[in-house]
């Protein structure tokens, strides 16, 4: 028979599933601590699980830092992604005997730009637990290169961004599109307009939301009309610079449309809509182009589309119901 010829090696195999999961938490996160609590299983259980992993496949898959975690090997890292793909497809042999029920269960890491996760990423996670409750999210926010590299990396299952410069290994399915506006202080001169030109701003300090490709495409609005805005100020803080155009410094231009109109020392804002046609973001659900999404991402995705509309979106003010712009 075909299995006579295989060593005792390969026919043993000495690790278990839940060994590679808590591995997966551990190098998901970074440290052992942050790991336990995102299982619910003791320090102790992760720190044994690694090590009995690492002696069964003779390779060393961590760096222990004292004090500061742990960072994953070159080997760590291959499989890292080997093995979230084998915990994904032990998952889907559920799927295969669990129509009756169809239940979704598990854990999902889903990454955010960081210019809405505040307001988008709550809502939208416990409404999902909340109608599959067998299941966990775990979330990263970061910059939009960050999460593209997340999800090459297999660090993060999918991710919600916008449709700017997404590469060709990236799948994305639009969810809603944001025009962008102006942000004003209420004492601003231009804030009781009913709409404003990009040229009616050449002349005033912008505070530029200097983030990779929101820098660009906030910029780019500016080339299309061959007009140059006075930069005067940047900030990768989306609150640090609703802050500074409630004070007063400048204006500020923006997609995203929080429900409440203070900055966080509790200055009022003001949106005004911007003339003409000019390029709006897309928030999109994005994926690593040749990874088979579980059934339980793909669970999320249908939440997302179902939850993300032009009449309403999580934390937010919609397009189609913001009276002001």
């Amino acid at each position: 028979m075909a299995y006579r010829g295989m060593t005792d090696e390969r026919r043993a195999m000495r690790f278990t599933f839940r060994q590679l999961e808590y591995f997966v938490a551990a190098g998901e996160t970074g440290s052992i601590t942050l790991a336990a609590e995102r299982i619910n299983i003791s320090q102790p259980s992760i720190s044994s699980a690694i090590s009995q992993l690492e002696a069964e496949l003779g390779v060393q898959l961590f760096v222990r830092h004292h004090a500061q975690g742990l960072s994953l090997t070159p080997a760590g890292k291959r499989l890292l992604r080997e093995a979230k793909e084998l915990l994904s497809q032990a998952l889907n042999l559920y799927d295969s005997v669990s129509d009756v029920t169809a239940e979704i269960r598990g854990t999902l890491s889903v990454g955010c730009m960081v210019t809405m996760a505040p307001m988008i990423m709550p809502e939208l996670c416990y409404s999902f637990c909340a109608s599959f409750p067998r299941t966990s999210i775990s979330q990263t926010v970061a910059s939009q290169e960050a999460l593209i590299e997340g999800l090459r990396r297999a660090e993060i299952d999918l991710a919600l961004l916008y449709d700017l410069d997404i590469p060709k290994d990236i799948e994305f399915e639009p969810l809603v599109s944001l025009p962008p506006y102006v942000q004003l202080s209420e004492t601003h001169p231009l804030a009781n307009h009913s709409r404003l030109g990009l040229s009616d701003l050449v002349g005033e300090p912008l505070i530029l939301l200097d983030l990779p490709l929101s820098r660009e495409y906030f910029l780019q609005l500016f080339a299309s009309q061959s007009l140059t805005p006075c930069i005067g100020a940047r900030t990768p803080y989306p609150d640090m610079l609703r802050t500074m155009v409630a004070n007063g410094h400048g204006y500020g231009l923006a997609n995203v449309r929080p429900k409440a109109d203070l900055a966080l020392d509790g200055r009022r804002l003001v949106r005004v809509p911007l003339a003409g046609s000019l390029r709006p973001m897309r928030i999109c659900v994005a994926t690593l182009g040749n990874l088979r999404p579980s059934r339980l991402a793909q669970a999320f995705e249908n939440h997302c589309k179902t939850f993300i509309s032009d009449g309403y979106i999580p934390g937010m003010v919609p397009p189609r119901m913001d009276t002001r712009a």
